[in-house]
């Protein structure tokens, strides 16, 4: 038998776990969808600083908030549906907070962020043919590896919210 606090905290950390999932597959995606176009469509010696600051702007509380919170979320969710018995909900967190950290996280800090760190030596303005191929060589591997990341993300969302949705009680065990 379960008890009603733990069953609330369940479901709090659910709806969290949702929340973080849903906000870090969002940032991934904006990247996917408007960013990295319209880089990809300026000068490469106006994309290359301008990416460069955003880099930098990134390392900041509330990205990483939601980037190294997202993993714990789940986690918790997990444990606390373990605690309730909730099998599946165990399941759907675990298996979504394991995507999150091999498909999101595990490319981030071997492959985005080195080419981050590649990107951050250039020196702007460059010649213009080096201009363009510094930052092909860039754009298309950051680009495929965040495409990688942003499909991990939204299954991990889409797994958290079957998560929440298939426990049922989220709605009324929280009022």
């Amino acid at each position: 038998m379960t008890s009603v606090p733990w069953a609330r905290l369940f479901h709090l950390l659910a709806i969290l776990a949702l929340l973080h999932a849903g906000a870090i597959f969002g940032f991934f995606y904006a990247w996917v969808c408007s960013t990295m176009w319209g880089l990809d469509a300026t000068d490469p010696n106006v994309a290359i600083p301008a990416m460069q600051a955003m880099n930098a702007s990134v390392r900041n509380p509330v990205f990483a908030l939601g980037f190294f919170g997202t993993p714990v979320v789940l986690a918790a969710a997990a444990l606390a549906a373990w605690r309730i018995e909730e099998r599946r909900g165990v399941f759907l967190f675990a298996s979504a907070g394991l995507l999150y950290v091999l498909g999101a996280m595990a490319p981030t800090v071997a492959i985005n962020v080195p080419l981050n760190e590649t990107l951050a030596v250039l020196v702007p303005p460059l010649e213009a043919a080096a201009a363009r191929d510094a930052w092909q060589a860039y754009s298309n591997p950051w680009q495929f590896w965040n495409g990688v990341r942003a499909v991990a993300a939204g299954g991990a969302l889409l797994l958290a919210g079957y998560g929440v949705l298939d426990t049922g009680r989220a709605p009324r065990a929280l009022l």
